[in-house]
């Protein structure tokens, strides 16, 4: 039923969704839902392209890895469909069932809309308890937005759009939407109420002024209002569908003529007459409701709801337990460099956001390296493809040639004890990791190790690439295969002792959240400034496991990424320098550990290290000290805060 024409007219229109997710088994199929999300999404707002891989009940949820990287191929043939100056965006989550996957996105990301595609029921036939699929019917039941199902016939040339109404909240959504559509294609949009044809003069007088009000309400556009006589109004919709190009109509609680305490499940929870419409017309058809619930049987909500409660229970559970939180983001934040391998579609992504990059190469005697690795990024990364803004190599008082081969092969060169000179200055990579955020000016901030002997860009655009494609990751750590060489021997899989023996066991005990990570001590990662700037830095070899446990506080677990870079060889420490290592990494761990418990676990933590020394007729015990100290973060720093603008 319309409103009455005495309501109040021109009431306050309500803004068109920002956050749109279209959920895609398809992608190839998706480029009408693209061009729909676009004309539908307000201006600045963002469409995320979803694909779910679902993993079954039985298996972890990281046994999904595989299937969510050849997702995300996938979807990137979506983003070709993106009209100019829209913002689209893909992603892939992991879960037991599809519907789960949606749900938990469009809460994540405060969605406003959802879109789906819509086959069409197999062979015409009303299911016993699905609506439209049995993942729409699911989500429709518990999303916290509202919802568009799509029967796609094709939207390449729409001169005129069709809107059943019969009032009510979804009929508003549809109007609102078809107007929008209106806008964007430049169509006619023919707003339709059908009456029964033997009413009476007066009563076909009231539902014009209503159906005129009712458009005024809702539209922001001159608008056709279409009043037809009809015994039958799936029937009469059709005939008018006839000369349109697209259908938007909402959903409804009940067929025509049904009561709605009558409404059972076999009707669904769109209503027969939007279905029927969906599966008859030979246009495009968009079906739509709000997220408030529309009526049913006192029988069905109160069965509903404990379904509904009991799969929140369910689900608040498993987002409880920590394995179940790592086994998904390792299927999900798992990505491989050959999905970043198109390095002009990231310099498109980085014009698109605006930003800016700095690539930081911290060196120690590395004169045997240092050339080559400038020299293949300077070409691959700043001259063939602009991806790389800024290139810095900060040294820490190499005695070798490292300083003049860089520079000779055109990098910029500092001595991190030249930065900052007044708060002093620390031995350690830490410390010249920290300073080089004063030194540089990119938003993304990419570090990589220069001791590397098959160094290749690769381990910059690697770790850059999940920074530009996916804007819930902040900060990504590269993982690779890492042989070393004992006494002129090659081993497969012999490095990363360290953290095999000591990080590894450390993380699972302590920080198990951070229990996914392949290879949490690499030295080659990437974050975003406004991140990287707020956490405090170890200033020797501490610095990597600190940037973990901090930028997990900082970001929660789902704003971590890693990045598969296949083989690093690279120069392997003696045992003495590993164990040197490890010790630092456990006063940092254990320091971490005292901050977040509140609690003094230790009387004291050691900041000196014995080593035994023995020779021909010596013995003795050389006492090391190693304590890693720490800076505190770089915006607190007044000089900082000064150059970028910002208060420390």
């Amino acid at each position: 039923m319309l409103p009455d024409a005495s309501a109040a007219g021109g009431s306050a229109r309500q803004a068109l969704p920002s956050r749109i997710i279209l959920p895609l088994a398809n992608p190839r199929t998706a480029a009408d839902l693209v061009r729909i999300g676009a004309a539908l999404m307000e201006h600045g707002g963002t469409l995320t392209a979803l694909g779910i891989v679902e993993v079954p009940e039985g298996m972890a949820l990281s046994d999904g890895a595989t299937k969510a990287r050849q997702a995300r191929r996938l979807l990137q043939r979506v983003l070709e469909f993106a009209p100019d100056g829209v913002e689209l965006r893909t992603k892939v989550r992991i879960g037991r069932r599809a519907a789960e996957g949606i749900i938990e996105e469009a809460r994540d990301e405060e969605a406003d809309l959802v879109i789906f595609g819509w086959a069409g029921r197999p062979g015409g036939r009303r299911g016993a308890g699905a609506v439209f699929s049995p993942t729409i019917d699911e989500v429709v039941r518990a999303a916290p937005c509202d919802i568009a199902v799509v029967k796609q016939r094709g939207v390449d040339a729409v001169h005129r759009i069709l809107t059943p109404v019969r009032g009510g909240p979804n009929a508003e959504l549809a109007l609102r939407f078809a107007d929008a559509l209106g806008r964007h294609f430049r169509a006619t949009v023919a707003v339709q109420h059908v009456v029964p044809p033997e009413v009476s003069g007066a009563v076909r007088s009231q539902a014009e002024r209503a159906l005129s009000t009712f458009i005024h309400q809702h539209a922001r556009t001159d608008t056709e209002s279409l009043l037809t006589d009809g015994l039958d109004v799936g029937q009469a919709i059709l005939h008018e569908a006839e000369s349109a190009q697209l259908v938007v109509m909402g959903a409804t609680a009940a067929a025509p003529g049904v009561s709605a305490t009558a409404v059972t499940v076999d009707s669904g929870l769109f209503g027969a007459l939007p279905e029927m419409i969906a599966q008859q017309a030979r246009t495009t058809v968009v079906v739509v409701k709000t997220k408030e619930p529309i009526s049913r049987t006192i029988f069905e909500r109160l069965a509903q709801q404990a379904e509904t409660l009991e799969a929140a229970d369910r689900a608040v559970e498993a987002a409880a337990s920590i394995p179940a939180r790592v086994d998904r983001w390792f299927a999900e934040s798992n990505f491989h460099h050959h999905e970043f391998g198109d390095l002009a579609r990231l310099v498109r992504a980085k014009e698109k956001q605006g930003l800016t990059i700095s690539l930081v190469l911290p060196t120690l005697n590395e004169s045997a390296t240092i050339g080559p690795i400038t020299r293949r990024a300077r070409r691959e990364l700043i001259e063939k493809v602009p991806l790389v803004d800024e290139l810095l190599v900060i040294d820490s008082a190499s005695t070798d040639d490292t300083c003049q081969i860089a520079t000779d092969e055109g990098a910029r060169v500092v001595q991190h004890a030249d930065i900052l000179p007044s708060y002093g200055t620390y031995r350690g990579k830490g410390e010249a990791l920290w300073k080089s955020l004063y030194e540089t000016t990119g938003d993304l901030v990419a570090w990589s190790d220069t001791d590397i002997q098959d160094w290749h860009p690769r381990f910059v655009y690697g770790t850059l690439g999940p920074l530009l494609t996916e804007r819930r990751i902040g900060y990504v750590k590269a993982y690779y295969q890492r042989p070393i060489v004992e006494d002129g021997v090659f081993k497969e899989g012999g490095g990363g002792r360290v953290t095999e023996l000591v990080a590894r066991p450390l993380v699972n005990l302590f920080f198990p959240e951070l229990s996914g990570l392949i290879q949490p001590l690499s030295g080659e990662y990437a974050g975003r400034r406004e991140h990287l700037e707020a956490i405090p830095f170890f200033t020797g070899y501490a610095v990597e496991i600190g940037h973990l446990i901090d930028i997990t506080e900082r970001l929660g677990l789902a704003g971590l990424g890693q990045v598969d870079l296949d083989v690093r060889i690279h120069r392997n420490q003696e045992l003495e320098g590993l164990s040197r290592m490890s010790f630092v990494i456990l006063q940092a761990v254990m320091k971490r550990l005292e901050e977040r418990k509140k609690a003094r676990l230790f009387a004291e933590l050691g900041s000196t290290m014995k080593l035994p020394r023995s020779g021909r007729s010596r013995l003795s015990l050389e006492v090391i000290e190693l304590a890693d100290q720490e800076r505190p973060p770089m915006i607190r720093i007044p000089e900082y805060a000064a150059r970028r603008g910002s208060r420390p």
